[in-house]
């Protein structure tokens, strides 16, 4: 009898520091784990803009750089917050789209994505974001958000905290730490995650009419995300379901037709 104690308290003393070992690598490694700021860079003259120009904003200790077109007479401008991977500028496509139908944009890279140098936190997320909305309010155009999956995030806070007419959540969460409760259940992650951006709570303030749009199929950021947050908006305008449709498919699934639609009834409302 004795024997089987010390081997079910032998394997029990096993399993515990496996999963020790493993909550102690997630911990020490979370920020690798959930940034993936690395990726290529498209230069500017190899895209179809040729009304935009490459700015320098001044954030925190450090410099957050992008592109800034204005726009059209009677439209306004998008302030554009990027996905987690790679640079903001593999998404020209979706720039020139804008440009083209005579809305401004202004997009960049959070400190420590490719074209920003700096390092990675929530806190430097954010201040990039209200530095990048502040340069932009200073051009004197109307200014719509749009937050693209973590980009969900710091377009939410902003929101919160300046007067915006417009924002519009893509592929959103909840908060980051429902994401990685949902990809880690086993593990006490609220407890030690450091960036959760807590976008349930911010949304709660977010005065400006909101739309928010997910597809059924996305595994990155599940769709309950987004249909919670959309619940949560003071000022609900749209949420765009989308059928069948992956993390990265919004896109080609005719967001931009929608997203035009929703700033034209926000420009037009009070």
């Amino acid at each position: 009898m004795k024997l089987v104690v010390r081997i079910v308290l032998g394997a029990a003393l096993v399993v515990l520091l496996a999963y020790a070992g493993v909550f102690g690598y997630i911990y020490v490694n979370q920020r690798a784990l959930q940034y993936s700021p690395a990726g290529p860079v498209v230069a500017l003259a190899d895209t179809a803009l040729s009304g935009a120009e490459e700015v320098a904003i001044a954030s925190g200790d450090g410099t957050i750089n992008g592109w800034y077109q204005p726009p059209q007479a009677g439209r306004p401008v998008i302030l554009y917050f990027k996905g987690n991977a790679g640079s903001f500028s593999e998404e020209h496509v979706r720039f020139e789209q804008f440009a083209a139908a005579g809305y401004g944009f202004l997009a960049f890279d959070y400190r420590g994505f490719p074209l920003s140098p700096g390092s990675i936190s929530q806190d430097n997320i954010l201040q990039d974001g209200t530095s990048a909305f502040d340069w932009l309010e200073q051009q004197g155009f109307p200014i719509v958000i749009w937050g693209r999956s973590l980009g969900s995030g710091p377009s939410t806070y902003v929101a919160s905290v300046r007067d915006a007419r417009a924002l519009l959540i893509e592929a959103g969460f909840h908060s980051a730490v429902t994401v990685a409760n949902e990809r880690y259940p086993f593990l006490p992650v609220g407890l030690a995650m450091q960036d959760q951006y807590p976008v349930s709570l911010w949304i709660a303030t977010v005065t400006e009419p909101v739309m928010v749009a997910h597809g059924t199929a996305d595994i990155t950021i599940g769709v309950s995300n987004g249909e919670r947050l959309f619940a949560l908006a003071p000022n609900p305008d749209e949420i765009w379901i989308e059928p069948g449709a992956g993390h990265d498919d919004l896109w080609a699934r005719g967001i931009w037709a929608r997203a035009e639609a929703f700033f034209s009834r926000a420009m037009a409302g009070p």
